[in-house]
């Protein structure tokens, strides 16, 4: 059944949870990976650009700088120490407002060192054993957004019209095998796991399988080679984060778990995951905006997912940063309402037309065996969808303050 009011439209699906489904992968790209890097990067570039724009004009100038290539290096990582060859190159590339016109006359932005400041310092704050001088070059290339979409952009009304015709997309609640997988990654990323095992370097992929009750996992973790000064510590440090995963995770689940690390390593031919940085970027691994996870933190294919990069898209006009937020921001909120098991959004959005005013709005639901999608249930779906909207233009400033997550 689907009830269409105005454009929302709210549906139940006459599916199993995914929970109850025998099958299901999840990922997720860690802190340390090449393209959460590079999401980063992007993400780091427009808040100091909203920043700049906020500072000097009061108020957030039309930018999208989602497009960042990180270039994997190379390196010669050795028990005990070892070293950077060819340092990794990372380009951040996209449109920006470079000049802007006042009574005084033109103003120019200082887009080059507000770039180099910004990956700089994200990457000092997130890598202990990155040099920034040494192991990065840091370029960019930034150009002018297009006539049409600044005009758009720059449009003196109170709610922004859609630079875009795109869609956001999430759900609610995480399940178990999402849950363990995103706990699994934070917890190896944690500052209090880094004190106890220093040894395992930032770039964490974590992905998961579970088949009924049985979970497993396979652990991707760069180690710190001049942390590990033999073939022994390494497997006793790889031993103790499977140890460590799984005593964490038993207690959040009585599914039956198993834990792999690093499960490319052959030991007996000299071959183990070492790295000098803490990145599988040092060596050949590349990455770029928007392959990395989705506004959940997790790649879920198991699930619906959109494949627009939230990082570096502009907080004010852009929907496929703002929708992707707002849907999961309505999901949980949907999720949590009586006989609610699953809560899936989308939201479409047409070029040129306010952001609270999508071309649609869907939710689907999937509800507690025997029951139905009613009347009042309905009234308080789209009673949340409207609020949410309402209150859109509040994901500016979330994004800016970075109260939100993003990947």
């Amino acid at each position: 059944m689907v009830i269409l009011v105005k454009n929302i439209a709210v549906e139940q699906l006459d599916q199993k949870p995914i929970e109850e489904q025998y099958i299901e992968f999840v990922e997720r790209k860690g802190v340390g990976h090449p393209d959460f890097i590079a999401d980063s990067l992007a993400e780091s570039l427009s808040v100091e650009l909203c920043r700049e724009y906020l500072e000097r004009f009061g108020r957030i100038l039309h930018h999208n700088v989602d497009k960042v290539l990180v270039v994997g290096g190379q390196s010669s990582p050795v028990f005990g120490g070892g070293e950077v060859l060819v340092p990794i190159y990372i380009i951040l590339s996209g449109r920006a407002t470079t000049e802007v016109r006042t009574r005084d006359g033109v103003q120019n932005v200082p887009i080059g060192p507000i770039v180099l400041k910004s990956a700089k310092e994200w990457l000092k704050s997130n890598f202990r054993f990155l040099n920034i001088e040494h192991h990065v070059v840091v370029d960019y290339k930034i150009g002018r957004g297009s006539a049409d979409l600044i005009s758009i952009f720059e449009d003196r009304i109170e709610i922004p019209r859609a630079n875009d015709t795109s869609f956001g997309v999430s759900y609610a609640p995480l399940d178990t095998l999402e849950t363990l997988v995103l706990e699994t990654e934070k917890l190896l990323n944690s500052r209090e796991f880094k004190k106890i095992l220093p040894e395992v370097g930032e770039d964490v992929k974590v992905m998961g399988v579970r088949k009924g009750d049985n979970v497993t996992l396979t652990i991707a973790a760069a180690m710190i080679s001049k942390l590990i000064p033999d073939l022994d510590h390494y497997l006793s440090v790889k031993e103790e984060v499977k140890n460590r995963v799984l005593d964490h995770l038993v207690k959040l689940t009585n599914k039956n778990i198993e834990v792999f690390v690093n499960t490319a390593d052959m030991p007996e031919k000299g071959i183990v995951y070492l790295t000098v940085t803490g990145t599988s970027a040092e060596h050949g691994d590349d990455g770029a905006t928007g392959r990395g996870n989705r506004v959940n933190g997790l790649i879920t294919p198991s699930r619906p997912m959109s494949l627009e990069a939230t990082a570096g898209k502009n907080p004010v006009s852009h929907v496929g940063k703002i929708y992707n937020v707002v849907a999961r921001s309505i999901a949980e909120k949907v999720a949590k309402l009586n006989y609610v098991r699953e809560a899936y959004v989308k939201l479409l959005s047409q070029i040129g037309k306010p952001i609270n005013e999508p071309q649609l709005a869907n939710v689907q639901v999937v509800l507690e065996r025997g029951k139905q999608l009613s009347g009042n249930l309905i009234g308080e779906i789209e009673h949340i969808v409207e609020e949410e909207l309402d209150n859109i233009t509040k994901v500016t400033e979330q994004v800016v303050s970075r109260k939100v997550d993003l990947f």
